[in-house]
């Protein structure tokens, strides 16, 4: 049965460096990667920056406005498309987390705190100085993916973690995230759902697993993510159940089966209560 597709960095021209990195300006890739403003999902890490034009995208179904100075962090697994106009320009980056942990060693891709959670939203707005300020390492990475000089992997590398810190500057004067053992406990959280969503639905569970009590686990996502944990677990199926329904050869009854809903009838109110609408009216709403 065929779903959206699901993108490797593989499938976009590489440059020699890295088969686990692809740089390039935002103009070029869609020369030959039109296909990417069809909804879709990748399994790698996608940035990117808009310099000029416009439009709208769509992540996990929120949509955002682009316009200069527009960036996006996306993490693995997240489903969005664009609508652009004919001037856009910028710079996009694809890169898998393996990549850049092994060769900094002693801190991860996912300690940046946009990409700290997946509740986390997206979007970093970079106003005119900003922009600016680390335009010149967007273009030194063009650059060096172009050559092949001395020390070129290790400038490719710095340059993308002087911008991911960069953006973590701006993204924390936006978004403040408190830093204590609870972000471990809510990544492992988000971790074990993304592996048993499909099949465990309870709360009680999930703390089990977590070695904690349900009373502190709903504290821990009532102070981080402002949820409870139910609601963390229900907020994951019905992203899944939103993906699904934008591929027309899923059913819906296939889909609350997929999903661990042998009641069809119990998941159809599940998902109204949680968007205000039937599966099939948002099948309806979401058709190209």
């Amino acid at each position: 049965m065929k779903k959206y597709p699901v993108y490797s960095i593989e499938q976009f021209n590489c440059n020699s460096v890295n088969s686990d990195l692809y740089v390039n300006t935002f103009k070029n890739h869609l020369l030959n990667h039109s296909f990417v403003e069809k909804p879709h999902r990748h399994n790698f890490y996608l940035l990117v920056l808009f310099t000029n034009g416009s439009g709208v995208h769509e992540v996990d179904f929120d949509r955002f406005a682009i316009h200069s100075g527009s960036a996006f962090v996306l993490q693995p697994g997240q489903m969005h498309h664009w609508v652009l106009s004919e001037d856009i320009e910028g710079f996009i980056i694809f890169y898998s987390a393996e990549m850049y942990n092994l060769y900094f060693g002693n801190k991860r891709i996912e300690d940046y705190p946009f990409y700290f959670s997946i509740q986390n939203s997206p979007e970093i707005v970079l106003d005119e100085q900003e922009i600016k300020s680390v335009l010149p390492y967007f273009e030194s990475l063009i650059t060096e993916t172009q050559t092949h000089k001395l020390l070129q992997r290790d400038k490719i590398m710095n340059l993308l973690d002087i911008i991911h810190i960069e953006l973590a500057r701006k993204y924390n004067e936006i978004h403040v995230h408190e830093t204590h053992s609870y972000n471990v406990k809510i990544k492992n959280l988000e971790q074990l759902l993304e592996k048993k969503y499909k099949e465990e639905k309870s709360a009680a569970f999930y703390a089990s697993e977590l070695n904690i009590t349900l009373k502190h686990l709903n504290r821990i996502c009532n102070e981080i993510l402002k949820k409870t944990t139910t609601e963390v677990i229900v907020d994951r199926i019905m992203l899944e159940a939103k993906r699904m329904l934008l591929d027309k050869n899923w059913t819906v009854n296939e889909i609350a089966f997929a999903l661990g809903y042998e009641d069809y009838s119990y998941f159809s109110r599940l998902f109204k209560k949680h968007t205000a609408m039937t599966p099939t009216n948002f099948r309806l709403l979401k058709k190209d």
